[in-house]
């Protein structure tokens, strides 16, 4: 599965709480204090993300996309952390942020920009659970949200209503737009599956070889393909011809 994103958060909560002694020590307690405050946040997301507990509702993020103000307030360490990190990942890795991996359907990162959402007003699959949805530009769009932490995959029913909900958005001639935070894992899972439901593709390994041409950088993990391989044994619906 290789390291997820509760060893990574821990590791960072961790560095923060040493820089809080560090601080405190030193004699600057006020001043260590955010510090303390970002860690204890930091190991509560580690806990909250481990796949034995996978609890991605615990941000707080709505159906339609939105975090409470309490959730801002509260994990505000986490979430405009994740915010920055991926503003700085996307402008090193010079990767488009979406791809069109078959005629209307595609897969990609956050649309946090205009020029980050595909043509065509698509109907919009969001996997993450610490990104928003901006409105400014995807207000009228139809939206689903199946939150997700990072590294970790959609549950199989998640990914069954995702894309029965999508479906029906492509027989209203819909293109539709899977992303998580890089599209790279949760949202290249979940298109792995509308491929397949839509008849494009017999099966999930298949599909994920026609997007790996069209978006190289694509990485599943163990937990992804555990998914896929769990809803292709119990899905509902039949692929479409």
């Amino acid at each position: 599965m290789g390291v997820g994103i509760s060893f990574l958060i821990a590791v960072k909560a961790t560095t923060l709480f040493l820089f809080f002694v560090y601080l405190k020590n030193l004699g600057f307690t006020l001043f260590s204090l955010p510090f303390l405050y970002a860690s204890l946040i930091s190991f509560l997301v580690s806990i909250a993300s481990h796949p034995s507990i996978d609890l991605p509702m615990l941000l707080g993020k709505t159906t339609d996309g939105a975090f409470p103000l309490f959730s801002l307030i509260f994990f505000g360490p986490y979430i405009y952390f994740v915010r920055v990190f991926s503003k700085l990942r996307r402008l090193r890795s010079g990767e488009p942020p979406y791809t069109q991996v078959h005629d209307y359907l595609y897969v990609g990162g956050w649309p946090s920009l205009p020029h980050m959402l595909p043509p065509g007003d698509p109907a919009i699959i969001d996997c993450t659970c610490e990104f928003p949805r901006v409105k400014d530009f995807t207000a009228g769009l139809p939206y689903r949200c199946i939150p997700t932490w990072d590294t970790r995959s959609p549950q199989p029913a998640d990914i069954e209503s995702a894309i029965k909900w999508a479906s029906r958005q492509r027989d209203l001639n819909r293109p539709i737009f899977v992303h998580c935070a890089y599209g790279h894992g949760r949202s290249v899972a979940v298109m792995c599956a509308l491929l397949v439901a839509l008849g494009i593709t017999e099966d999930w390994k298949t599909a994920e070889k026609l997007i790996k041409q069209k978006r190289p950088y694509i990485r599943m993990n163990a937990l992804h393909r555990k998914a896929l391989e769990e809803w292709s044994r119990h899905r509902l619906s039949a692929p479409k011809k």
